[in-house]
């Protein structure tokens, strides 16, 4: 045990070291930088529709890069595709399993994917032949539940897995092309970079991890979170990453720093974050909580700026549309709603 404990102090105080690399090249901080920015007013959103259809809890959507169409992913063994303007549901595929907890459009609107605790990534082509909506692959190879998936384009998608990988997938083949071990513990969830070159994980071993795609490599770790990192996402320009997580915190990372910008918390919010997402300039974080609600935050300032309320359970995921003129967020309430 003596040399295990030897080198357990060797990689502390190598922490330490790039910890200490890291402050010594901060030439200023986030809050000297946005000091003469005044805190954005009150953000006032209304729910301008819902979404009814699901018949049990949702765990997660995601929009379609036409910012008119979104999927949602139910423990009633559904994903609907739906129109949210009309409200209308475009797509009701059923599940061989129910127990999902992801789901994900293609930047094409081709198709979209779905997957959890059966251990796969489930593909649905939209575009069918003759109108019927099938499963076109299954991907399967992961030995924990698939906690998320994005896809990088009709041939390639991303899948992060409980037991602690991500791995990108040949959609055609249904083969990995790679595997990105790293985590130590369960990976939660992954957002691809505005690029998609690169794509950040977030795990429970309190870290988030940015990888290049092409390389096959962890680029980036970033600490802080004293709990699991929920929900994790790339600000809308590619140069940072924000997570959310247990510990009721929200944090923003800058990726050329490679260190940590800013904190968003208050000392009332005590339950964890499930899910986030930046508007589309990047100035508001909307972050949704187990409490029910979702706290809009000023990302530069770290104040809390609006409340969404109207869920009646847990908020489970949010999404702000590509052109971004609304978000949606779903809840274990059964509800989807569109706010702007």
């Amino acid at each position: 045990m003596g040399e295990m404990e030897q080198l357990r102090k060797e990689a502390d105080s190598l922490k330490d070291q790039i910890t200490a690399a890291r402050k010594a090249v901060q030439d200023t901080t986030l809050q000297e930088a946005a000091a003469g920015i005044t805190v954005m007013g009150r953000v006032q959103m209304k729910t301008r529709k819902t979404l009814r259809g699901h018949l049990a809890k949702i765990y997660a959507m995601h929009w379609g890069t036409d910012s008119t169409l979104c999927v949602s992913a139910s423990q009633d063994g559904k994903l609907i595709v739906w129109d949210s303007i009309t409200t209308n549901k475009v797509n009701a595929i059923p599940l061989k399993s129910s127990w999902v907890m992801t789901c994900a459009y293609a930047p094409s609107g081709n198709m979209v994917a779905c997957g959890g605790l059966d251990n796969m990534c489930s593909i649905y082509n939209l575009k069918g032949k003759d109108g019927n909506v099938k499963v076109m692959r299954e991907l399967a190879a992961h030995t924990g539940y698939l906690s998320c998936c994005r896809f990088i384009s009709d041939s390639e998608i991303i899948t992060s897995s409980g037991d602690c990988t991500c791995v990108l997938w040949d959609i055609e083949t249904g083969t990995q092309k790679t595997v990105f071990a790293g985590h130590q513990g369960d990976c939660m969830s992954l957002a691809v970079s505005p690029d998609f070159k690169f794509f950040i994980s977030g795990a429970c071993d309190f870290t988030a991890k940015l990888w290049d795609i092409r390389e096959a490599t962890c680029r980036q770790t970033f600490g802080g979170h004293e709990s699991d990192i929920n929900a994790i996402g790339f600000f809308p320009n590619g140069n940072a990453v924000i997570t959310g997580s247990d510990d009721a915190t929200c944090k923003l990372y800058d990726l050329r720093a490679d260190q940590e910008l800013i904190t968003y918390q208050d000392s009332s919010i005590m339950c964890g974050v499930t899910s986030l997402a930046p508007s589309l300039s990047g100035r508001l974080l909307l972050a949704g909580y187990d409490d029910f609600n979702v706290n809009i935050w000023d990302a530069l300032k770290a104040e809390r700026v609006g409340v969404l309320a109207g869920h009646d359970n847990r908020v489970s995921c949010i999404g702000v549309s590509s052109d971004g003129m609304a978000c949606c967020t779903g809840s274990w309430d059964s509800f989807l709603k569109i706010w702007n």
